[in-house]
């Protein structure tokens, strides 16, 4: 395992108070990725490619010119080569995570089928990828935000009166148990550490201020799982994942949180996404 003593010691301290970090993403992405191992890189792509699976959609809705967000593994020209691959059906690249072309396989074959919230099949595929990881600390914080945001779901089309099964993403054991089960609880309450904390959450009806809380427990979760990683790439990928956080909270404002809130109620009856929630 490489160690990253300069790199680390480097890294300016971030809070979660509101202030606007001292550093970018883009800046990580520019003067420490190139100095990752190639194993290491593999593991720090697991956060890019959330950019990347958005940058995909957006090519997908709206076309070549969709706006892109540069901070991805991939450009907006190898996305679209990727695209054209699988219409044509040709051979997959080695270097690209086969949940992208599973994924693009089974939008073509279904597009014109039905409604289905791409945005939540992608997601799946992601998560399924990102908790098979073969490191520990990685896979275990991936399955707890899949917890974390099927549980907020689940919450939510209960409380409208909707059918959780239909927003539930993935398969683990949470995932089978939040579709399956008509206790109260999911038969979860005793099963998971963070079930008494996001029913909390999820009742709060401030989307902006359950955002926030929700961002709080990711960071408690990154400190107490993290803190005997000193040096490695677990150590970068905390500081990349808590750089992300304060950015977000940077650009946002009430007036945006509570529009966000009350788009999402209005459009409850056409279906919920695990990404507004």
């Amino acid at each position: 395992m490489s160690e990253y003593h300069c790199l680390v010691a480097g890294l300016p301290d971030i809070a979660f108070d509101g202030s606007k970090a001292a550093f970018s993403i883009d800046r990580f992405k520019e003067d420490i990725y190139p100095s990752l191992s190639v194993a290491d890189a593999k593991c720090i792509d697991l956060f890019f490619l959330a950019w990347d699976n958005e940058n995909l959609l957006g090519i997908l809705r709206e076309g070549i010119d969709a706006p892109i967000l540069h901070t991805g593994c991939y450009s907006r020209n190898e996305l679209v080569e990727i695209i054209d691959e699988v219409k044509n059906g040709d051979v997959h690249r080695k270097n690209v995570p086969a949940y992208i072309y599973d994924f693009l396989e089974l939008y073509f074959e279904d597009e014109q089928q039905g409604e289905r919230l791409w945005s939540d099949v992608l997601s799946a595929y992601y998560y399924s990828h990102a908790v098979a990881s073969q490191n520990k600390f990685l896979s275990g914080w991936f399955e707890f935000n899949l917890n974390v945001s099927n549980l907020l779901v689940a919450f939510t089309a209960r409380r409208h009166k909707m059918s959780v099964g239909d927003y539930v993403v993935g398969d683990n054991e949470v995932a089978v148990a939040l579709r399956t089960s008509g206790a109260r609880d999911f038969g979860l309450s005793g099963e998971l550490d963070c079930f008494e904390t996001v029913q909390h959450i999820a009742d709060n009806e401030q989307l902006q201020e359950r955002e926030r809380q929700v961002d709080e427990l990711r960071w408690a979760w990154l400190d107490d799982n993290s803190m005997f990683y000193y040096f490695t790439v677990e150590r970068l990928f905390v500081f990349l994942q808590k750089l992300d956080i304060v950015a977000r909270w940077a650009s946002l404002d009430a007036e945006k949180g509570m529009q966000r809130y009350t788009e999402l109620i209005n459009n409850l009856k056409d279906g919920l996404r695990l990404s507004d929630i």
